[in-house]
């Protein structure tokens, strides 16, 4: 839950004095602190890349803090302990308040971007090549991964597979503490089925390992395939990637997308702090494209302005100098600000109401006055369990 104190705490946490870059208008604070994916996956790859241009340009040190699953990724942007996450579509989850979220002690979260990345890589579903499996629909009792507390990895598998026809009661799972544990455990011959990015440090593990790599096709001519899955995980949309971990030269897939990293904070954080993280990012884009696989979706001219997640005031006044923002791209976001406005009072209205103690009534309960909030505004209910 959003207190007061919590935005206290980001408003205060951020007096800095650095001096800006000759010819760049953009002051940063000696010291800022993100959030990530764990060491070797590609949004960690990506942070420090950013790093690196921060600290060389601005003198700005980046502390990038790899964590397991979502709710630890937030924990310290909620805490006023890290100003930013490399984040998942777990992003999406927290702002609509539900799996993990839907909880007492988290709600509904305003959390807004600064920048996605939307590159030649794709999110797909992959198996161990040696698991001989071709099709979604192949996948029947074959052993997939399930990361405890990553809505962003679990509610993508359920939607991935629904793609096939299939469910969760269609595979066996194996429950992982992490995202980084459950690649490890296909390199182990523990699970075959995993959900990772195409150009992510653990594919390449597992394209290098004895089992080899295999991402399954999701082309967009299957339209019943993609109802399914869209129903389930509204998120992703077909893509034609062209780079990843098993790739051949020149050979594109048809793989499902959405931008990733997303680089999050909180709305409470000053419009000055993100303004300036956000145009350093991309007046100095090219110090940093070429430097990790991927890492070059994050140009402003790929970001994808009529997507999900607000963009916050500050990332929208640097779009919109850097040339790509549009009055249908503000329209939008306003749309999606109202949305979190509408999520923010519900979820004050239903602590009020004294719901109920047990953890699965609780979820239960918020669900449906969730539902009731998004159908009175007029808003479509998106996720709903």
């Amino acid at each position: 839950m959003i207190s007061i104190r919590h935005i206290v705490v980001c408003a205060a946490m951020v007096a800095w004095t650095a001096v800006p870059a000759a010819g760049q208008d953009i002051r940063l604070p000696p010291t800022l602190t993100l959030t990530a994916y764990e060491t070797g996956s590609n949004a960690f790859n990506q942070s420090v890349a950013v790093g690196q241009m921060l600290k060389a340009r601005f003198g700005t040190d980046l502390r990038v803090l790899p964590a397991g699953n979502d709710v630890a990724r937030l924990g310290p942007l909620r805490g006023g302990r890290a100003q930013l996450s490399a984040m998942g579509i777990g992003t999406y989850f927290a702002q609509e308040g539900v799996l993990e979220f839907a909880t007492r002690e988290w709600g509904p979260q305003p959390l807004q971007l600064l920048l996605s990345a939307t590159t030649c890589s794709g999110q797909a579903l992959g198996v161990a090549r040696d698991a001989g499996v071709k099709e979604v629909k192949d996948l029947k009792g074959k052993r997939m991964g399930w990361v405890v507390g990553s809505p962003a990895i679990n509610q993508s598998f359920l939607g991935l597979l629904a793609f096939g026809g299939l469910t969760r009661a269609d595979v066996k799972v194996v429950e992982y503490s992490s995202y980084g544990a459950m690649m490890k455990g296909v390199v182990n011959n523990e699970i075959d089925i995993f959900f990772a990015s195409t150009i992510s440090g653990q594919a390449k593990e597992v394209e290098n390992s004895p089992r080899g790599i295999h991402w399954l096709p999701y082309p967009a001519s299957d339209t019943a395939g993609w109802a399914r899955f869209q129903k389930v995980t509204p998120y992703f949309y077909p893509h034609k990637s062209t780079c990843g971990a098993g790739y051949e030269k020149g050979e594109a897939k048809e793989v499902p997308v959405y931008p990733y990293p997303i680089f999050t904070v909180y709305g409470s954080q000053p419009v000055d702090l993100v303004y300036a993280m956000t145009k350093a990012m991309i007046v100095n884009y090219a110090d940093y494209k070429d430097s990790v696989v991927g890492v070059d979706g994050l140009e402003a001219k790929r970001q994808n302005l009529k997507w999900i997640i607000p963009y916050h005031p500050g990332a929208a006044k640097a779009l919109k100098e850097a040339g790509v923002w549009s009055e249908e791209a503000q329209r939008h976001n306003d749309r999606l600000l109202e949305r979190q406005k509408v999520f923010a009072e519900a979820w004050q209205v239903f602590l009020k109401a004294s719901p109920p103690e047990d953890k699965d009534a609780f979820r239960a309960a918020w669900m449906k006055a969730r539902a009731a909030a998004l159908a009175k505004a007029g808003m479509d209910i998106g996720y709903n369990d």
